[in-house]
């Protein structure tokens, strides 16, 4: 049997998939940087939390920067590759919004200090929002079709 499809999808989520990674993430772009506001902001159990930040900063999409020396402390910043994953954030969100909270925003996010933030994605070529029908695949890992694997 083949591996599954090469995918950066897949990738992504083995990195930011695991429980409470996505929550931290969240924390840390809306300013909650240390790990006792981390632990009681996501509910992660102690060592969980621990965990998971040894991971993102690991694979560079979280910083560790001391804040104290005495006693040593330290708070989680977001790198570039942290900053990139926030449309991901934004976007989980206003799905929620619209699929499971019927509507309801637990947090509304202003974009420029003047106006409710409502995400959509758009090319960045043309500045369109991006609709499902106007997306077409052209899978570039060998061996693999649109619907899967080629016949051996």
């Amino acid at each position: 049997m083949k591996d599954a499809r090469p995918c950066s999808i897949a990738g992504t989520l083995a990195l930011v998939g695991e429980k409470y990674s996505l929550l931290v993430l969240r924390e840390v772009s809306l300013g909650a940087r240390r790990f006792d506001q981390l632990v009681r902001n996501t509910g992660a159990p102690r060592d969980v939390l621990a965990t998971r930040l040894k991971r993102l900063v690991d694979a560079g999409v979280l910083e560790k920067v001391a804040y104290s020396d005495r006693p040593r402390r330290f708070e989680y910043r977001p790198t570039r590759a942290g900053l990139d994953l926030e449309p991901v954030l934004l976007t989980l969100m206003a799905w929620g919004d619209r699929h499971l909270n019927a509507g309801d925003r637990p947090m509304v996010l202003e974009h420029s200090g003047d106006h409710e933030l409502v995400p959509v994605v758009t090319c960045a070529e043309c500045g369109e929002e991006v609709a499902h029908d106007d997306v077409t695949a052209h899978p570039r890992a060998a061996g693999w079709t649109v619907t899967g694997p080629t016949a051996a």
